[in-house]
């Protein structure tokens, strides 16, 4: 059988027991030092003329059931709880025949202080902690006025215990409420990141089928009277590009929608989602977009192996947007590929010698979702014209030294779905 942690246990206590604990180990010390102990030969301090006649005990009572008063209402009215408690350590202290309220009777009051000045506003604690400093001001006070004696300094000690319980409170106070700042800010900061990389993650799936599909659709009208079979042809693309682009949204939204243990799913779950895309699906955007009418040749560099999911997941995105942009935006009809496998970086380069200007000066969010994946993976982004016409696209990603093994796929990868092969563009 296993046991609970005691930390756990104890944390379940509510304030008003700690209290009342404190209050009964203070009559517990109380009574050890007005009796001789073994080695004593007298007690340490000499009980009071009431301390075991009948009124001194009903003294006694009266003020336990005072206290334990104050420890039920502690959570709910702490400031009138308070002045039970006060009211209860200085009704006990009369039996005692003492010059002071003593600390064992000031106990319970120190502990209440610290959970008032813990859990409550600072307003609340400073009044406890000020509610407690003229009771034992009073107390002294009103025995220097009579005449009687006072132990003035054995008060100011008490007064300094209570001191330094409020302010360890308070530093209880303010850690839990640095604690809650800095988790508020990291959930706001997480909920951001999502954002963001949905955002990234649809406009990547989005951007550049609906690229494909304008293409396709475009050569379709324009040879649908003349050759009716290339027009079938482009629209069997153009209802590729949409299936896969709905499977892509249907990955996302599952995603969004998974549900933890226990939890019912928010929606029907059983439609099939598709991994993850990867290098291994470079081929077949290429093909994809040879396909449109803007030829692809990917060249492949360095021993392939299988990398991180992200890793693999962002240098797809970003050969993907590459040539989305050069679709969109270059005004050419190639582009080059290249993906170099190093020992401790992948690095995936995109040219063309297109004439298009509008890539690195448009408002869209292309570059800089790009830009935002390298940061993430702490690589290196460059997108410019390249010096001898064009535009360049270059990202180098840090390959991690310990790289988990998977099991690499023999042969070429899976294809996501039907997809007509052709040999040239329309």
């Amino acid at each position: 059988m296993s046991s609970s942690p005691v930390l756990p246990l104890l944390k379940r206590v509510p304030p008003g027991a700690w209290v009342a604990a404190a209050w009964y180990a203070g009559m517990v010390l109380t009574l050890l030092t007005r009796v001789r102990l073994p080695g004593e030969q007298q007690a340490s301090v000499l009980p009071g003329v009431l301390f075991y006649r009948w009124d001194g005990l009903l003294t006694h009572l009266l003020s336990t059931g005072l206290l334990m008063a104050g420890c039920l209402w502690l959570t709910r009215r702490p400031l009138g709880a308070m002045a039970v408690l006060l009211a209860a350590s200085a009704l006990a202290t009369m039996p005692l025949g003492v010059t002071e309220i003593p600390l064992a009777q000031f106990l319970a009051v120190d502990l209440a202080l610290y959970f008032t000045a813990a859990a409550r506003p600072l307003r609340t604690g400073v009044l406890a902690l000020v509610m407690s400093v003229v009771v034992l001001v009073a107390f002294v006070s009103s025995r220097a006025f009579m005449g009687w004696p006072a132990g003035t300094s054995a008060e100011v000690a008490v007064a300094l215990t209570a001191v330094v319980a409020w302010l360890v409170g308070r530093s209880v106070n303010e850690s839990r409420r640095h604690d809650a700042d800095l988790t508020a800010r990291a959930t706001d900061r997480a909920l951001v990141a999502e954002r963001l990389r949905i955002a990234r993650e649809m406009h990547d799936v989005v951007a550049h089928s609906v690229g494909i599909i304008a293409l396709q659709a475009g050569a379709a009208a324009r040879v649908v009277h003349t050759q009716p079979e290339a027009a079938r042809e482009a629209m069997s693309a153009v209802e590729t590009a949409g299936r896969e682009t709905l499977s892509g949204l249907r990955r996302m939204l599952g995603a969004l929608r998974e549900t933890g243990p226990g939890q019912e799913p928010s929606g029907r779950e059983d439609a099939p989602l598709r991994p993850a895309e990867s290098l291994a699906d470079i081929d077949r955007l290429a093909r994809a977009t040879t396909a449109a009418g803007v030829r692809v040749d990917v060249e492949w560099r360095g021993e392939r192996r299988p990398l991180a999911p992200e890793l693999e997941l962002s240098a797809f995105r970003i050969v993907q947007e590459s040539v989305t942009n050069v679709v969109r935006h270059a005004e050419t009809a190639a582009c080059r590929v290249r993906v170099t496998y190093g020992h401790e970086e992948l690095t995936v380069d995109i040219t063309d010698r297109g004439r298009g200007t509008g890539r690195g000066t448009s408002p869209g969010f292309g570059l800089v979702g790009m830009r935002e994946r390298v940061a993430l993976l702490h690589g290196e982004f460059a997108a410019a014209p390249a010096p001898g016409g064009g535009f360049r696209v270059t990202a180098r990603l840090p390959v991690p030294v310990h790289e988990p093994v998977r099991e690499a796929i023999p042969g070429p990868p899976p294809e996501r779905g039907p997809e007509p092969v052709r040999e040239a563009a329309i």
